[in-house]
């Protein structure tokens, strides 16, 4: 798509949003996973002069987000590419728009910093909390596997963050496999150890996740499309303000600043448009729960992403339909 081209369909997008407008003001509502989306945008003043209004929805995980977008309580929302497999598996009308890719290395099983455990394989017959079909969960069974076991070898407690942490810290469980910022909270108040991390073993993908309805309607979609450019703009200044977003950040979830920070700058996200190695990179996902019986039957997910999206910097359409 030439430069011309992008300018005039989102000069088009703009036109959507400011007719609509002029009837009733579009609110668009946003899920957001612990301050995530909503920080960065707030941090970089990228929320300034919006044609629409934005009603956020703060959420612990993924799963609660995932239930809120099969309701259609929300328009759109962040989600890790385990559990938005989930909320797809069950048919809900979603699909997804945009990718944020990342180190894994925060998506992690840990332990407390005095456990005799420093390898996968010690984990036979222990007790490991996580949510079920998050990106946890997912983590836990590729590490799993990886040392020679499964997930009959071990006792798996589906528990929130909230009280999976706390299950960790009383010795109601043996691991905990998580992700930012609960890591980076846990490594830095002394309360976890990181005994596997998501190198290699999680993609480091996820996504903004948006109902078929909000898709179909031209003025919602168009705003969309705006949200998601100042999204990856915020993103880049955050990246190169790491002060004043870890400042904002800290405020919004609750979270100390330094680990707000950590999690941040270690996990070095970058927003791009759908391609058919993220496609296949989803596949193989979708794939490993099936085989595990997580899914009771195989999900082709090259339905599940929205064509005509793009972010700032990129000339590249998503790739499916």
């Amino acid at each position: 798509m030439s430069i011309r081209t992008k300018l005039l369909t989102l000069a088009a997008g703009l036109l959507l949003i400011a007719q609509a407008s002029a009837a009733q003001r579009l609110t668009l509502h946003i899920g957001d996973q612990k301050g995530n989306m909503r920080a960065q945008l707030e941090a970089a003043d990228a929320l300034r002069d919006l044609p629409y209004d934005i009603r956020w929805a703060e959420f612990p995980a993924a799963a609660p987000l995932a239930e809120a977008l099969n309701a259609g309580a929300i328009d759109a929302g962040i989600i890790g590419d385990a559990p938005l497999l989930f909320v797809l598996a069950s048919g809900a009308p979603v699909k997804a728009v945009a990718v944020d890719k990342s180190d894994p290395y925060g998506t992690a099983l840990l332990v407390r910093p005095d456990a005799p455990l420093h390898e996968a394989a010690q984990l036979k017959g222990k007790r490991i909390a996580t949510g079920r079909g998050s990106i946890g969960h997912h983590l836990a069974l590729k590490a799993l596997e990886q040392a020679g076991l499964d997930e009959k070898d071990v006792d798996f407690r589906f528990l929130g963050p909230v009280d999976a942490k706390i299950a960790l810290a009383n010795g109601s469980v043996d691991a905990w496999a998580t992700w930012e910022p609960y890591t980076a909270l846990a490594e830095l108040s002394g309360q976890g150890r990181v005994l596997v991390n998501g190198r290699g073993l999680s993609s480091g993908n996820s996504f903004l996740a948006a109902t078929d309805k909000a898709l179909q309607e031209p003025a919602r979609r168009a705003a969309l499309q705006d949200y998601l450019n100042r999204l990856a703009e915020a993103q880049v200044w955050a990246n190169q303000h790491l002060d004043s977003y870890s400042r904002t950040l800290a405020a919004i979830i609750g979270f100390p600043q330094d680990a707000a920070r950590l999690q941040f700058e270690r996990r070095q996200q970058h927003w791009q448009v759908i391609d058919p190695q993220t496609v296949a990179t989803q596949q193989d996902t979708a794939d490993f729960y099936h085989a595990h019986g997580l899914m009771s039957t195989r999900l082709d997910v090259a339905p599940t992403f929205a064509s005509g999206f793009t972010v700032p910097g990129s000339a590249k359409l998503a790739a499916q339909p």
